[in-house]
């Protein structure tokens, strides 16, 4: 078994409100240093079987069409193998 990530991002260009309300917080909160929060979604997929070239193209298919507004983010795909639960 393989999980697949997807993790969704806005565009760079696309103004992040919840990650500018994070950002400002940081000083008050104690954590200097950081000049930008960008906040994004994480998606992980459980794939039964091997994750080949049809597989990741049917979850890129999913992701551009269901998981991320591809006018406005932009997404990535990594796979992770799973290890098995040793009983």
């Amino acid at each position: 078994m393989a999980r697949v990530v997807v993790d969704v991002m806005l565009k760079p260009e696309i103004l992040d409100p919840q990650g500018q309300a994070v950002q400002r917080a940081l000083p008050r909160l104690g954590f200097e240093g950081i000049s930008d929060v960008r906040q994004g979604k994480r998606f992980e997929l459980e794939v039964d079987g091997p994750v080949d070239e049809a597989a990741l193209a049917r979850i890129h298919d999913l992701a551009e069409s269901f998981l991320a507004n591809t006018v406005i983010e932009d997404f990535t795909l990594r796979v992770e193998e799973v290890a098995e639960a040793v009983k």
